[in-house]
This record gives C-alpha cells, structure tokens and sequence, in this order.
C-alpha cells in the first residue's frame, strides 16, 4: 500500500531574520523526508524570502496586523484550509493567536513549545531546553524531527536563490547603470533599537574607505532605516548609492547578491546576506551571537563581550554604547582586507 504524501503547514515567523533560520528546518524536513510538502504560513512582507527557498511549496500570506488577536478572522482562516489535507503543523512562534489556526484547520499533529499555555491547541508539545537548543535555528530544526531525536550534527545553512534580472530590473527603476565595480553593501538600520546599531559616523568612514578603493558602496534599508542611511551617504559625499526605503525586500534581497561584502548590524538583512553566501562582517551590540548568529561560513561576527553584554535593551541602558563604539571602523576595514584576500586565494 503507497504511504500518504506527508503535507507539512509551518507557521512563520515575522521577523525577516528568523524567517531566514527557518530555511534551516525546511532543509532538514526534505533531508529526512524527500517527499513531504512543505507550506509556510506568515505575514505577507515574508513572502520574498519564502519564494528563494526552493524547499517550499508554497507561501501562504496571513491577514492578520502585526499582534492583532482577531480571533474569530483566525477561526475562519484555519478552516478555510482544512480541504488541503495538512498531516502536521509546526508552529515556530510560541503566542497563543499563532496556534489557533492549526488548530481550526484540524490538522491532526500540531507540533510546538508550549509556549503561552497553549495546552490543547498544541497536542505535540516539545519541552525546550534553552541549554541544549541555545540557537532559534536549534529550536526551529528540533520541531521538525521525532521528540527527544539528537541535532545533526550539519545543520544545513539557509541559502536564498537570488534573481539577478530583478536586481537589474531594480537599478533600471532607479535610474542606476548596471554596475562595473565590485560592491561594498551597508545594512546600517536595526529595527530593534539604537543598541544594535553601529554608528553612523562609523559607517560612512567604512564607506569612505571603499570608495576610495574604487569600490562602489550600496546603503541597504527600509524606510525605517532614511534618517540613518542619508546621515551615512552626506558623511560620505553623497558618493554611496542610497537604497534606504527605495526597495521593497524582494528587491534588495536580489540587489544584495550583486554585492562582493556587506557589513551589516544584526538584523533580517545580515541573515540574508549569509544566506546569499556573501562575505560578511556582522556587528552585534546589545544581542547575543551565540543566540542568533549568521549561518554562514563566510561571515565573520564582531562582538565585543563586554561585562554589560548583552543587555537586549533597544537603547543602551548606561548611556555609552560601548559594546558598539570600541568596534573601530579602522578594525572593520582590516576584517574586509583580509576577507577579500582569503576569497582571492580561495577562487
């Protein structure tokens, strides 16, 4: 008799970064199970990334608003899935709202950490021991295999499929030509907080330094990110090509895999850069790189460790934001040197 095609739902992060970790366990799914269909549900701004992930079916996009209970709209979402015939839910958030849906939807294992007390709604409950899953990407990929198995010991790294003609789409669009040199791109915002971000002054002398070189420097970020991204470019001359809050994520998702390194603050787009197999210089300030640390083996993470780190506050608590102003520009353009000349011997 033919075994019944798995059909995984995942339920989704909303934060960019965690979204790209989750690739993590997509791959490990499809490793022990070849032939399991995966979806993924979650906020649509995601969608850009579910769509580089080759492992996934489908992206289904939530209607929900950001922290919107909307209990009966999640009620009547879930059923409307229940004629896809899902064989398991993996629920990656741990609120309450975020298991209702597996639920209305009958799916019949519906797998998570307890989370807020989501006894009933969740029927595979995983007990997480933050020792032994340190990482989100530990925690995700735990999900995805049987209760108490052991972590592989390769967990595979996300690795987003770039579309080099929507890149060039892009810069068309902006009034850019297609660019000749090699590419410095700078992912200065944090949507976080102040305590995750490297200065801007910082930056732009990073900045000042590429282009001296002949490189052409690329300042990625949402609209968020303009006060910052302006601030960096004017300290820069205006030499840098300023992408803050002129792309949407699909587009700087393609834009950054032209680039040859990026620097990035710990944020969604430092994931995508690792995930885009970039060289990478990541900063972390007030977070943690043990707990969220780029998944690739071309990046390089500066973190200072300091007696304060890390505090996870979004603006520093003592006032000096040490943790971020003693990592020197000087230091950061040493860490690019040496990248550049290890992917030289490499090649």
């Amino acid at each position: 008799m033919k075994k019944a095609v798995e059909k995984i739902l995942i339920i989704g992060p909303s934060w960019v970064g965690d979204m790209v970790l989750a690739q993590s366990l997509f791959k490990t799914l499809k490793l022990n199970k070849p032939n399991c269909i995966i979806d993924v549900a979650a906020p649509a701004w995601t969608l850009p990334l579910i769509e580089r992930m080759p492992e996934v079916n489908k992206g289904i996009a939530l209607p929900f608003k950001h922290g919107q209970f909307a209990l009966f709209e999640r009620i009547k979402f879930g059923r409307s899935l229940r004629n896809a015939t899902y064989t398991q839910s993996i629920i990656l958030t741990n609120s309450f709202k975020s298991a209702i849906l597996p639920f209305a939807a009958n799916i019949k294992q519906r797998t998570s950490f307890l989370g807020e007390s989501r006894y009933g709604l969740i029927n595979d409950i995983r007990l997480l021991d933050k020792t032994k899953l340190p990482r989100t990407v530990d925690r995700f990929i735990a999900l995805g295999l049987e209760t108490n198995a052991q972590l592989p010991i390769n967990i595979p790294n996300p690795t987003l499929i770039a579309n080099t003609q929507n890149a060039l789409n892009a810069l068309t669009k902006l009034g850019i030509a297609k660019p000749n040199n090699k590419i410095l791109g700078l992912c200065p915002g944090a949507e976080y907080g102040e305590a995750k971000r490297w200065p801007a002054e910082y930056y732009a002398e990073v900045a000042r330094e590429g282009l001296s070189k002949g490189w052409q420097v690329w300042l990625f970020g949402s609209e968020k990110d303009i006060p910052v991204t302006t601030s960096i470019n004017a300290l820069a001359k205006n030499q840098c090509l300023d992408l803050g809050g002129k792309t949407n994520l699909s587009e700087a998702i393609d834009l950054m895999s032209l680039c040859e390194s990026v620097i990035s603050n710990d944020s969604g787009l430092m994931h995508v850069a690792a995930a885009l197999d970039k060289n990478l210089v990541a900063i972390y300030g007030s977070s943690n790189p043990q707990h969220t640390p780029p998944m690739s083996s071309k990046a390089l993470v500066e973190y200072l460790g300091l007696e304060c780190s890390p505090c996870f506050k979004r603006e520093c608590p003592l006032g000096h934001l040490n943790c971020l102003k003693k990592i020197t520009p000087n230091h950061i353009n040493n860490q690019l040197h040496l990248q550049h000349v290890d992917s030289k011997q490499n090649t």
